[in-house]
């Protein structure tokens, strides 16, 4: 999992409540457990103007040009800016996957359903809770200013707005020494490498049977 310390993006502002997880990965793109190529269908239905099915070529699709994301100014964001409730819905895995690969570092929002928002910490992408009217001001800041970026300091705990004016967030210790530290599940199982390795042993030399039954 990709380290997370600080990082300065452009912002895109979708102006929607309540985002669900279908909307943000439909269902026909969930026969795949890769964790890879979700990016070119985030928000599929919102983006194209054609039905979208797995292994189409995005060159060769219709994109809506009224679409947040497929407007100029918007086009490299990383840092996605979002009203109240994203992430409801389906509780699957890909929605985090999709917004990761499609290049979103962090989610700025008022509130998020609960498994999308744990979903997010396990797959390296932070998920940013404020106060909704300071969410409104960023909306009406981001709308204004062409370019606009904020800076994500996650070891301080702070948005830095352009100017330096700064916003703290809550984040949990565990989750924030995760993804500091790059630690998905399996990478923090890892760091016990050496005391697995000798349970195992141990385990093996006082019942060696379990071997044999293993083999069997």
């Amino acid at each position: 999992m990709q380290k997370f310390t600080t990082h300065k993006g452009l912002v895109a502002p979708m102006d929607r409540e309540n985002v669900d997880t279908d909307a943000i990965i439909p269902k026909q793109f969930l026969k795949s457990i890769k964790k890879t190529g979700f990016g070119v269908n985030l928000f599929d239905e919102w983006r194209y103007l054609d039905h979208g099915e797995p292994g189409q070529d995005p060159a060769a699709r219709r994109p809506n040009p009224d679409f947040v994301l497929n407007q100029p100014r918007y086009q490299g964001a990383s840092i996605l800016l979002a009203r109240k409730n994203f992430g409801c819905g389906s509780s699957r895995e890909h929605a985090p996957w999709a917004l990761d690969q499609y290049g979103f570092r962090c989610v700025i929002a008022p509130s998020y359903a609960d498994i999308f928002f744990n979903n997010c910490f396990k797959n390296g992408l932070l998920p940013i809770q404020l106060p909704e009217a300071t969410v409104a001001q960023l909306f009406d800041e981001v709308l204004a200013f062409p370019g606009y970026q904020l800076t994500i300091d996650l070891e301080r705990q702070v948005v830095v707005r352009p100017q330096g004016q700064e916003i703290p967030f809550e984040v949990q210790a565990f989750r924030k020494y995760c993804l500091l530290g790059g630690l998905d599940d399996i990478g923090l199982t890892l760091r016990q490498t050496d005391k697995i390795k000798a349970f195992e042993a141990e385990r093996l030399a006082t019942k060696p049977w379990l071997a044999r039954s293993m083999a069997s």
